[in-house]
């Protein structure tokens, strides 16, 4: 089944939070926050776009009939 355009920016999305959350388990390093700001307004959008991003492909993968 071909995925839409949305889908794969949510993929990307998840990606980027996965690897902060490792680099905040492994490196106690948040790259978000040091690149856009401790919870700048910029830091907290990308944070919640990660979340619904989630819900979204959780939504996606299992509400679909393969």
């Amino acid at each position: 089944m071909k995925k839409s355009m949305m889908y794969k920016v949510a993929l990307v999305l998840m990606v980027v939070g996965a690897l902060n959350w490792g680099l905040v388990a492994l490196f106690d390093m948040d790259l978000v926050a040091y690149l856009l700001g401790a919870m700048s307004v910029l830091a907290k959008t990308v944070y919640l776009l990660v979340a619904v991003s989630g819900v979204y492909v959780f939504y996606v993968e299992f509400t679909q009939k393969k």
